[in-house]
């Protein structure tokens, strides 16, 4: 059989207002069928947490993931991390599970696996990101605790009035987004001088499925959120 591998990121497990546990099924489906599943980053969120600490959050990522992990001892999985889920907290567990699955791999900002890469996507929200960039940025991030019930409130008033879509086109013009994520690529010499062909990503929420940019296919699988496409991306073998 071919080898299959599937690509998946921005659940946001655990916010009040993803809809990524309705997908549980779905993933488990498509991790029984993979050879390699790479889970993209933002699959917890710990800022919008419902548990309300970092350290019952982290407690219930690890439950989620070891449920996924453990059960298909066939499937090489890498978990990229994204900004919501570089929590200080969740990396040290996250790092200290992975030692104990041999089918677990962690990587901090990206992911090359021969002429595709898997990144989160936050590397687009500068204009001249580099590796010390990112780290810096992630640093806030991984002190990150949970919003304040006020803060929660206007987040569910802005996706029922699908504010959050205009907000993410505005911040995130498409356009922008890859041209900023292939110069990081450049910066990290892991763009297509280096023979990067496809390029996965998400952080954005906005689904793209072979969009093209100066020879480079970029794909996006969304989110699992009210008023947004999302779906578990096949890699081509």
């Amino acid at each position: 059989m071919p080898h299959q591998t599937h690509f998946v990121s921005d659940l946001h497990l655990f916010s009040r207002r993803s809809q990524g546990l309705l997908h549980g099924d779905a993933i488990q489906a498509a991790a029984a069928r993979s050879d390699t599943f790479i889970l993209g980053g933002d699959i917890f969120d710990f800022r919008w947490s419902t548990f309300g600490s970092s350290e019952a959050t982290t407690r219930q990522a690890i439950r989620w993931l070891d449920e996924l992990v453990a059960s298909h001892r066939q499937c090489d999985f890498h978990f990229v991390l994204g900004n919501h889920d570089c929590n200080g907290r969740f990396v040290a567990g996250l790092t200290k599970y992975a030692a104990d699955r041999p089918n677990l791999i962690v990587h901090p900002h990206v992911l090359r696996l021969g002429t595709n890469v898997f990144l989160h996507g936050d590397a687009a929200d500068h204009p001249a990101m580099c590796e010390q960039r990112l780290t810096q940025r992630r640093e806030h991030w991984s002190r990150d605790e949970t919003r304040s019930e006020v803060r929660h409130a206007l987040y569910d008033l802005a996706v029922s009035t699908h504010l959050h879509r205009l907000a993410g086109q505005v911040a995130h013009p498409r356009r922008r987004v890859v041209r900023r994520i292939l110069n990081y690529l450049d910066r990290i010499h892991e763009g297509p001088e280096r023979g990067a062909e496809h390029v996965y990503f998400g952080h954005t929420h906005d689904a793209l499925e072979g969009y093209q940019y100066q020879g480079i296919t970029f794909h996006n699988p969304g989110a699992p959120m009210l008023g947004l496409k999302f779906r578990i991306v096949e890699v081509p073998g």
